[in-house]
């Protein structure tokens, strides 16, 4: 009964600062109102937080009366009085709360600490969806790639960074220190971005091999017992294997797509022989769209598709025949790359080409493709028995593919995918007509 009565006394405490944050008198004393805020907000548990961001969905909004006068107002007068009263007006309270929270000595790493524990609650509560809104907002800006620092993880970056880099990492796991280092060695390289108020901490990285040809297999690129290439003069690719998100409170804010960007540019001005920039992909869900029946359109009818690609489908899905045998009881009864058939080979790579050139667009696209061709990347290359892992192997049966990143046309591809239209090269091409 005393701890309850504890918690309840914390989260009245929590509640009752935001209110005199808010105020006219918080805007004065907003550091120290705000250190209250987050000492209080700390001590909550995840009942609490539900109660917590409730009072933040329920009591904060815009005020629909007077948002109607400022838009009616505006209407008939689109002046620039009436124009910035309308901003005013339409904008939460909750938004001034949480700049207002930002000016405490650890307030940007407080509203990413909510938000993660606000994402938690979405899914049963998604009434809270207004307060991820306002934050995800104003996170958006906070950490724009404009404010944010690109810096090179190597062997000499602070121990505590390295721990993170393996602790995050969320592609290639990484086993232990002997991994890492040969992850940072000359021929590899590892980048991430920073923010000011955070600055030992990792918010995304990505990990890059320096190679003489694109690579068609994920085992040698992670492998902690390869020898490492120290001639720059055979660094011909650069090959992005692995991106990953530190920080779940961010999620939704964009940031990757800048970082393969900048560490693509600084990569050529260091090593000018580099000529291709390609990533080696997974192709997480793809098996799981297969035995859902390999939809091509998210909002087209299947007639609507051209009879080439649905009758590629159909033969495809054919010669696997998941309906009589799941993928599941292909994996248990021994299944591989190594022994699967010629057909089985054929059938799995069309399909896989269907899916990342005409599915990607949709709502349902893969969402790593949907990362790569939404950067500006070009679908290149299907590469068979790419991933031997178990999961890859249950995901997307061993397959990986390579996205290219053309510097010169990453903008054009960009528009085309935001279109609706996916840039492929010939080989893809070739496995849709098999």
């Amino acid at each position: 009964m005393l701890e309850k009565l504890t918690k309840s006394r914390y989260l009245a405490r929590a509640i009752g600062a935001v209110n005199r944050l808010i105020s006219e008198r918080g805007e004065s004393n907003a550091v120290s109102m705000a250190d209250e805020l987050i000492h209080n907000y700390r001590k909550l548990d995840k009942d609490q937080h539900i109660k917590f961001f409730t009072a933040l969905a329920e009591k904060y909004n815009p005020d629909p009366d007077k948002v109607l006068k400022a838009a009616q107002s505006f209407a008939a007068d689109p002046n620039t009085r009436n124009y910035v009263r309308l901003q005013r007006i339409t904008e939460s309270p909750r938004q001034e709360l949480l700049r207002r929270l930002n000016r405490a000595r650890a307030g940007t790493a407080a509203v990413v600490e909510m938000r993660r524990d606000l994402l938690q609650l979405l899914d049963k509560k998604p009434e809270l969806a207004t307060v991820d809104f306002d934050m995800r907002h104003l996170l958006s800006s906070w950490f724009n790639p404009g404010f944010l620092k690109m810096h090179r993880v190597d062997w000499k970056s602070p121990a505590e960074v390295l721990e993170k880099i393996i602790k995050h990492e969320a592609v290639h796991a990484i086993d232990g220190w002997d991994d890492l280092r040969r992850r940072l060695q000359p021929d590899r390289r590892c980048f991430a971005f920073f923010h000011p108020q955070l600055p030992d901490e990792p918010l995304i990285f990505v990990e890059v091999g320096l190679l003489p040809d694109i690579p068609i297999a994920i085992a040698p690129l992670v492998d902690k017992k390869a020898e490492a290439v120290s001639q720059p003069k055979v660094y011909k690719v650069a090959a992005f294997y692995s991106i990953s998100n530190c920080e779940p409170g961010l999620r939704g804010v964009s940031m990757g797509n800048f970082l393969i960007k900048r560490v693509a540019e600084q990569l050529h001005a260091e090593f000018p022989s580099l000529k291709t920039f390609i990533t080696l992909s997974p192709i997480p869900g793809f098996v799981d769209w297969i035995a859902a029946g390999a939809n091509l359109a998210d909002q087209m009818p299947m007639e609507q598709i051209k009879p080439a690609l649905r009758t590629a489908r159909d033969q495809a899905l054919a010669t696997l025949n998941l309906t009589d045998h799941s993928w599941a009881e292909r994996l248990g009864g021994g299944w591989h790359p190594d022994t699967a058939t010629a057909k089985e080979k054929s059938a799995l790579l069309c399909l896989t080409a269907l899916y990342l050139a005409h599915v990607s667009t949709g709502r349902n696209g893969n969402p790593v493709a949907k990362f790569h061709l939404g950067n500006g990347a070009k679908l290149h290359q299907i590469n068979w028995a790419g991933d031997l892992s178990r999961k890859g192997l249950r995901q997307s049966a061993g397959i990986m593919v390579n996205y290219l990143y053309d510097l010169a046309s990453v903008e054009e591809n960009h528009e085309r995918f935001v279109n609706g239209e996916v840039m492929y090269s010939r080989l893809i091409s070739r496995l849709m007509a098999s």
